[in-house]
């Protein structure tokens, strides 16, 4: 079953609770969503420790062919 874009931002609040987060369905099909998180926690850390993190926080969503969610196209960065 496909996830919906407000389970995914929940996920994602539950480990950044003070992050501005944008999601966007990219295919209107409830399968290929794009992520923007924007967190101070991310400041010091590489494009790619902020994706794990994020990643992290989907507890297991994207985990292989039986994944509820297909596609994550994710931008992570810290505020200005």
């Amino acid at each position: 079953m496909a996830m919906q874009a407000h389970e995914i931002e929940d996920l994602i609040r539950e480990s950044f609770p003070q992050a501005k987060i944008t999601i966007t369905d990219l295919a209107g099909d409830g399968n290929h969503y794009a992520a923007e998180v924007i967190d101070e926690s991310f400041r010091g850390k590489n494009r790619v420790q902020q994706q794990r993190a994020v990643y992290a926080a989907l507890k297991g969503k994207m985990d292989g062919a039986n994944g509820e969610l297909h596609a994550l196209a994710l931008t992570t960065k810290a505020p200005d």
